[in-house]
Formats: structure tokens, C-alpha cells, sequence
């Protein structure tokens, strides 16, 4: 191990070397004066000193004034300039709101200001926002006489900026120099009626809303950059879009930006850099599978923060293509999300219909037979654009390092969002996902020396290994505002899924050599998930506390039926490792009949308050009480009903001593069904988990550099344990008297360090151990979890001159050693996996290439016993070309 952590240091000291030697190579100057916020800009400009509103002897204090210094527009036609993002900071002089854009290029500016509203129309630019169409900025203490800012589209090729005045238009400064378009908006300390308000438009897509301070003005600044690493907001934690410092809990996020530099292809491979995240399985190279959060193996994900139900047969697909980001929230979730595993939950978050015309064409291909075209349309249907449409498409083709394996994934997700009126909107989506290998890859045996054997090797006989999984998910999300305050949302999300497969695998290993035991099936598991939730958020004062209250309630129905149509059991040959003969004859099944269905229905009421003391002291409360039914049948016992309830609390305190530090300490609790004993029908009491975290967010670099520092405690009791009966355990009879364990300490780190060199990266220290059991000693180590596991993933582009665009990534990967199964009979060696990327991006076209393995490490994923183990891809390389326009 030892050796292990000393080459990651050497690799991460060049990867940091690498980075600072390009930057050096680049006009650092000029880019650090584009990419600085808009307070550095005004105290260190490489250019010119920008004044301070103070400073100016004349200032400018009407439209007409300012119209006279706006630039020309242009008389030639312009490409357009896409804005990808809108954001809203906290700045020493006020508020800072930027506007994001891929390419540093020069926007123009015409006002167009009337009344009390400055309005500011920025030609040769487009608003391009992930959800949605325009930008709102609010503030719960608004500057004196200013009420509200938007950004919004008004045609093809323009956006427009007002700031709303309640009396009088505000005065403002206009500056145009290489750091961008800056607004030095100084507000008109009047008042007026309420009667006399003006009104102002909405938007679907709030943002940030920091507190702006009395008398201030606020600055605009529009750059040429996108910093696509550093989330600050996401909704799972609390189900509304609350920036990540202002929650009590450990949340990461994995951005766009991170799964296309890193090419990632499956859901498992895209929380890779977030800490505390290991692999539990993958579907034989599938795109779903299952994960470990803070030791703990998850039982489901949420997309767009709905939940898909139990993945216990690990059968959900999940494209990787459909995705926007990923949200890892560590702990307990029950309090809004109902039964989960304590350890944590993952929120898949869609792509959505845009207000404006999108097209993307890519084609990849790749070793071992890979290729894959996609296409990702979306725009309006309507001219007034009330009615959008996304479409995404892809088909993906492979063979495998393993002899004999193919396997196909089909993609085909349209989505349309319809605008019913200012207030009211309707999201209907429908997601379709084949994953079909004839025959999949398949585990291998673990030799006694810890080695794997060739990774050619084939470890069953191919004609009676199949999968054919078929995903469908669909359903809509309705909004409608009351007020800019109030809010109602209600949501359906339907899944059915079904896997029909054929599987043959061995149950022991002789010599080294001889794989023998083995037992054939034919199976047909279906799984349908049907969830419903209605909730209210709104906003609210007592005195000075501010208040984000959010009540709710859901039904979610999940139903599993599986069935085995035929068996073989240990009357298959042997295969032999060295010299393997696939050509036999194909058994003959037992006719046997075994259907068994479970039924889980739960109804959940949730309440929530997020409680603003004070700009830097924040209360987040909430409760959840959930009515539980499971229904067993099975061939051995009649059907069997299990009625339970719990209540799940979680607070929450932030204090942030400063605008960049939070400091959060948090308690909650968790449920979830343990199921049924299928041999007698006996109902298990549900598993409880019990977390307690503390931790530290900051911000460095001025907000483009964010970091998590947590420790937690988490303990899971009402654990399954083997009946301490000798023979009743041979017959597979579990008792519920076990208790686990996990402590821990996790650092993530996400942004940019320097222009063009971005970062995402974690370090997980966790103890996870059995602490009560019948029959497993206290103390064992929980099996597959590391102790030890560093992730750092890094690019780097070019910002200036003729090699623009060009840029690289390195990434290295470190999993400490694990256990094989509970009982700590064998270890999973350690590993240290490095990635690799190049690329070109240039006015929408990108070309790149990926490496994953580099070094051509041969590494265990996971293991189910010293048989049936899970051994990760090889050296593979991968080459994309794709289109924006």
C-alpha cells in the first residue's frame, strides 16, 4: 500500500506540474482579468483601473446618457454567442450577476431604458440554460429601491438585462473593457405605495439569491467563461434549489462537463471522483447497477428527484447520454424520500427542452468492436415558444475483452415542456433503454495466489448465458405559481422493467484450475415502480427570520415478480481455466414452476422549514412519517402481509462566519423494508439507520474552487444475520438481531485553480465494520468496502493564440484494499487506475480522445465469493467527434 499511495503522489506531483507549466505557456494577464470576479477586477485590472461609483466626478444618471456610450451595433452579421449560464454571487460592493459563455467574445450593448426600469439589450447572444429559458434575481433584502433583475431572451439573437427601480430608474455606470461588460448599477433610495409597484416577469429557472446589502450598488459583469466543475446549487438535499453551502449535509455533484471530459459510459463510473462511492455491481457491463455510500450498498436512485424503487435485482438502466448531472447526497434521505439504505442516495437529474434551437450529432468508436452515434435535438414547437421538445437518441454496439461476449444498448428519450400561461408549466417525458448481450461478460473465479486468470477467459459456457433488460420510464412534473413566493408541484413517475436472462455459474474452484459446481437457470424478473407526490414551497417572513417552508406528500407502489421456468443443477462438466471446452450439449432444465411476487405500497407525509436567523445562521428541520405495506406470495407459504410505520427527522445547523466558510453540524435518521424470510414467510421488522455528521464548505479562488470536509457516524441496526442454528442456517434461515457500523472522514474538491485548469477530486477515509451479529465476528470489515480511496480527475485547455481549444485530462484513481465477503475470508487486492484524455473544442466541434486503464491494470470491481467476482475493463481507448449548433 505503501508503494501504491507513494506513485500516486509522484503522478499527482506531475499532473500539478503539467498544469502550471500550460497555464505559464498561455497570456496569463489578460485571461486572469475575464475570468476574475467582478471585485478582484475593480481592486488588480491588467488593463485599466476600473473607478469606484465614488470616484466618478460625472456619473452617468439617465438613459439617454448612457445610450450615447453604447457601442454600435454591428452591421455585419455576427455568429451567436451562446450564454450557458446565468449566475448570482455575493460580491464585496453588492451583488454580481454573470453571464456565462463558452467563448470569450465582445457582446454589444443598446439601452433601452424607460420609466423607472434600466434595460440594457446585449445583441449577439443567446440564452441557452439548462432548465429553462430566463434568469430571475430576487433578493429577501433588497437593495433601496431596486426590486428585482432579470435576463431574458427577447429574440434570436438578443438578451435583455433590467433592473426594475421602485421610483427611479437607478443610476448606473457602463464600462467595456477586456474583463467584459461591467454595470455599476447604484440604487435610488426612494420608496412608493404598494399599489405603485411595478410588475416584473417570472422565470423557470431561479438561481441563487443571495441577501444584497442597503445602499450598494450591484455589479454585471458578462465573460468568456464557464466554469463547469463547481456546481454551487442542487435540489436532492432538500427539494428545493438551495445553494450547496447553505445545507446541513454533504451533497457532491457531477456536472455535464466532468461525464463528457471523462467519457464515462455508465452511471457507476460517473461518481468515481466523489468520495465515500464504491462499485457494487454493474449488470455484466450494463449501464445501471449498484453502488456503496458511506459503506452501506444503495437500493435505488432518484431521477429528477422521484424515486425508480428498489434495485435489489439490480436490473435499472440508466444512459449515461440522457443525463445532465449527477447529485450524490451522503447520509440518510428518508426524510423527504421515504425507505432508503442509510448510506445515501443518488439523483440523476434529465436533460430538458430548451427555449431555443439545439442540435448535437456525435459518433464514437473505440477497441473491443465499441461504436455509438447519438444525436440530442431540442428547441420550440410553438412560435411563442410555449411548447419545447427535446429528443435523444443513441445506439450503442460492443464486444469485450472476454472471448465470445456482444452485447447492444438502445437509447430513445423524447421529452416536451408546455408553458400553460406566466405561472403554469407541464413537463411530459418518456425514456426507453434496451440493454440485449448474447451472452454478457461474465465473473470470474479468484485464484488462491489473489491473481485472476487470463482475462480472455470465458468463466461459463457461453450458449447458457444471455441478458435481455428493457427499461422504460415515464411520467410529468407540473408546476404552477401562486405568487414569486408560493408554489405548488405535483409529479407522477412510472417505471417498468424486465429482464429476461439465462445464467450459468459455478460454485467452487479446484486446483486453481478447475471450475466446478456449476448450476443453469431460466429466469423472468419484472419490476414496476409507480410514485405520485404533491407538495407546496413557499416563502415567508416572521419578524426578521425568513422562512422556505415545504410540505408534502407521495404514494409510491412497487411490485417484483420473479420467476424461474426451468434449473440445472451440478450436472454440468467441469471447465477447465487452462484449457477450456465450451461444446457440450445443452442440459436438460427440471421443469419447475417457482413465481414469487412481492408488493410494497407506502404512503409519506413530509414537512420541511429552512430558517434564516441571520445572513449567517441557518436552521434546516424536518420530519417525515411514512404508513408501510409489504405482501409476499410465494409457492412455499401462503401470502403473507406486513403493516409498519416510522418517522424520520433530520436537523440541521450552518453557521457561515464568513461569505465563503459554512460550518454544519446535522443528525437524521432512516427506514427501510427488510422484506420477507422467503422459505417460511415470515415479515422482517424494517432496518434503522442513525447518522450524526459534522464538516466545513469553503470557497477559494473567489467562489471558482469549492471543498467538503465531513465526518460522520452512521449506524444500521435490525441487520439480517444467518439463524444461529446450525441447520436451520444450511437452509438459508436469516434472524434479525445484527447491527453495522461506518465512521468516517471525506474531502471533495471541485473547480477551477488557475484559467483553463479544472479540477474534481476526493479523499475517503471509512471504517465500516460489523459491531452485533450471530455469526460473523464483531469486527469484520464490511465487504467491499476500501479504507482507504483517492480520486483526482484534471484538464487543462488552451485559452489563447492559435491552439485554442486544445486540451488534455489526466485522472488517477486509488482503491485500497477490501474484503471479499462478510466474512473477511479473502482480500481484494488495491489498485491505482490512470485515465487520460485529449481534445479539440472550436465553435461546437469537439474531436477527442479517451483513455481509461492506461497503464492496462488488472483490478477487481467487487465480489459476491471467491467464484464470482466482478474484474474491470482493461487498456480501452475511445474516439468521439460531435457537433453543436
Amino acid at each position: 500500500m505503501k508503494r501504491k499511495l507513494l506513485k500516486i503522489l509522484l503522478l499527482t506531483s506531475c499532473v500539478w506540474f503539467w498544469g502550471t507549466i500550460s497555464a505559464a505557456a498561455t497570456e496569463i494577464p489578460k485571461q486572469e482579468v475575464q475570468r476574475k470576479s467582478v471585485s478582484s477586477v475593480l481592486r488588480n485590472s491588467f488593463i485599466r483601473e476600473i473607478r469606484q461609483l465614488s470616484e466618478i466626478e460625472r456619473p452617468i444618471t439617465s438613459a439617454q446618457q448612457l445610450l450615447v456610450q453604447s457601442p454600435t451595433p454591428q452591421t455585419t452579421p455576427a455568429p451567436i454567442i451562446q450564454i450557458t449560464g446565468v449566475k448570482a454571487n455575493s460580491a464585496d460592493k453588492g451583488v454580481e450577476i454573470i453571464l456565462e459563455t463558452p467563448v470569450g467574445s465582445q457582446l454589444q450593448v443598446i439601452n433601452h431604458s424607460t420609466g423607472n426600469n434600466f434595460i440594457a439589450d446585449v445583441s449577439g447572444g443567446q440564452l441557452r440554460l439548462p432548465s429553462g429559458e430566463a434568469f430571475t434575481f430576487h433578493s429577501e433584502k433588497p437593495l433601496t429601491g431596486i426590486t428585482e433583475i432579470t435576463v431574458i431572451n427577447i429574440d434570436a439573437n438578443t438578451v435583455r438585462v433590467m433592473v426594475v427601480g421602485v421610483a427611479a430608474m437607478p443610476t448606473v455606470e457602463l464600462f467595456d473593457d477586456n474583463a467584459g461588460l461591467v454595470f455599476g448599477v447604484a440604487s435610488a433610495a426612494t420608496t412608493i405605495s404598494p399599489s405603485q409597484q411595478p410588475q416584473t416577469p417570472t422565470s423557470q429557472t431561479p438561481l441563487e439569491e443571495p441577501a444584497a446589502q442597503q445602499d450598494e450598488p450591484i455589479e454585471l459583469v458578462v465573460t468568456g467563461e464557464q466554469d463547469g466543475y463547481n456546481v454551487p446549487n442542487a435540489t436532492t438535499a432538500t427539494k428545493t434549489d438551495t445553494p450547496l453551502r447553505d445545507i446541513p449535509q454533504s451533497i457532491q455533484v457531477v456536472p455535464r462537463q466532468v461525464l463528457e471530459d471523462r467519457n464515462v459510459r455508465t452511471l457507476n463510473e460517473s461518481v468515481e471522483t466523489v468520495s465515500g462511492v464504491s462499485n457494487s455491481g454493474d449488470l455484466n457491463g450494463a449501464t445501471g447497477g449498484g453502488r456503496s455510500i458511506r459503506g452501506f450498498a444503495g437500493d435505488g436512485n432518484l431521477r429528477n428527484g422521484f424515486s425508480e424503487g428498489s434495485a435489489s435485482f439490480d436490473n435499472l438502466l440508466e444512459p449515461v447520454g440522457t443525463i445532465e448531472q449527477v447529485e450524490v447526497l451522503k447520509g440518510p434521505a428518508s426524510v423527504l424520500f421515504g425507505a432508503l439504505e442509510p448510506g445515501g442516495v443518488i439523483n440523476v437529474v434529465t436533460k430538458q427542452p430548451l427555449s431555443e434551437p439545439y442540435y448535437k450529432l456525435e459518433f464514437e468508436a473505440g477497441n473491443y468492436g465499441f461504436y455509438q452515434p447519438l444525436i440530442d435535438f431540442s428547441g420550440p414547437l410553438s412560435a411563442d415558444k410555449t411548447v419545447l421538445y427535446r429528443l435523444l437518441a443513441s445506439y450503442q454496439g460492443a464486444n469485450g475483452f472476454q472471448d465470445f461476449v456482444n452485447t447492444q444498448l438502445t437509447t430513445f428519450a423524447p421529452s416536451i415542456t408546455v408553458n400553460l400561461g406566466d405561472r403554469t408549466s407541464l413537463n411530459l417525458y418518456y425514456e426507453y433503454t434496451r440493454f440485449f448481450a448474447d451472452p454478457p461478460r461474465s465473473f470470474v473465479p479468484l485464484l488462491s495466489d489473489g491473481s485472476l486468470p487470463p482475462k480472455s477467459f470465458y468463466a461459463t459456457y457461453p450458449d447458457l448465458y444471455f441478458s435481455d433488460i428493457t427499461t422504460q420510464k415515464f411520467g410529468y412534473t407540473l408546476k404552477h405559481k401562486f405568487s414569486d413566493n408560493w408554489q405548488l408541484r405535483n409529479n407522477v413517475a412510472v417505471v417498468l422493467n424486465r429482464n429476461t436472462r439465462n445464467e450459468a455459474l459455478p460454485s467452487q474452484i479446484v486446483d486453481d484450475r478447475f471450475l466446478t459446481g456449476y448450476s443453469a437457470a431460466e429466469g423472468d424478473i419484472k419490476l414496476e415502480n409507480y410514485f405520485g407526490q404533491i407538495d407546496v414551497l413557499g416563502k415567508f417572513n416572521t419578524g426578521s427570520i425568513s422562512h422556505q417552508l415545504l410540505v408534502g406528500f407521495d404514494i409510491n407502489r412497487f411490485f417484483t415478480d420473479v420467476v424461474y421456468i426451468g434449473s440445472s443443477i451440478n450436472n454440468l462438466p467441469d471447465l477447465d481455466i487452462l484449457n477450456p471446452n465450451y461444446n457440450i450439449p445443452r442440459p436438460e432444465f427440471d421443469s419447475i414452476d417457482v413465481d414469487y411476487t412481492t408488493r410494497t405500497q407506502s404512503y409519506g407525509v413530509y414537512l420541511q422549514d429552512q430558517i434564516a436567523f441571520s445572513d449567517n445562521l441557518k436552521l434546516l428541520i424536518g420530519g417525515r412519517y411514512d404508513w408501510l405495506s409489504d405482501e409476499n406470495e410465494s409457492p412455499f407459504f401462503d401470502q403473507t402481509v406486513q403493516n409498519d410505520s416510522a418517522f424520520s427527522p433530520r436537523i440541521g445547523l450552518v453557521y457561515q462566519p464568513s461569505k465563503t466558510v459554512s460550518l454544519y453540524a446535522s443528525y437524521s435518521r432512516s427506514f427501510k423494508s427488510s422484506g420477507f424470510d422467503q422459505l417460511e414467510g415470515r415479515a422482517f421488522e424494517p432496518s434503522r439507520g442513525t447518522q450524526y455528521e459534522v464538516g466545513v464548505k469553503a470557497d477559494f479562488l473567489d467562489g471558482k474552487l469549492s471543498t467538503t470536509l465531513a465526518a460522520y457516524q452512521l449506524t444500521k441496526t435490525n441487520v439480517l444475520t444467518p439463524d444461529p442454528d446450525p441447520e436451520r442456517r444450511l437452509l438459508g434461515y436469516s434472524v434479525q438481531t445484527g447491527e453495522q457500523q461506518s465512521r468516517g472522514i471525506e474531502l471533495d474538491i471541485a473547480g477551477e485553480i488557475l484559467p483553463g485548469l479544472k479540477v474534481i477530486g476526493s479523499y475517503t477515509y471509512t471504517d465500516a465494520k460489523v459491531t452485533e451479529d450471530n455469526v460473523i465476528p464483531v469486527g469484520n470489515r464490511l465487504n467491499g468496502i476500501p479504507e482507504n480511496q483517492v480520486s483526482l480527475w484534471t484538464t487543462y485547455e488552451i485559452q489563447e493564440g492559435n491552439l485554442k481549444g486544445f486540451g488534455g485530462g489526466l485522472g488517477l484513481f486509488y482503491v485500497g484494499e477490501r474484503q471479499g465477503n462478510l466474512a473477511n475470508e479473502f482480500t481484494l487486492r488495491d489498485y491505482l487506475r490512470t485515465d487520460a484524455a485529449l481534445y479539440y473544442k472550436r465553435n461546437g466541434f469537439k474531436a477527442a480522445i479517451n483513455v481509461r486503464n492506461l497503464f492496462d491494470t488488472d483490478y477487481v470491481d467487487l465480489s459476491y465469493d471467491r467464484v464470482t467476482i466482478q474484474r474491470d475493463n482493461p487498456f480501452t481507448i475511445t474516439a468521439s467527434i460531435s457537433w453543436e449548433f
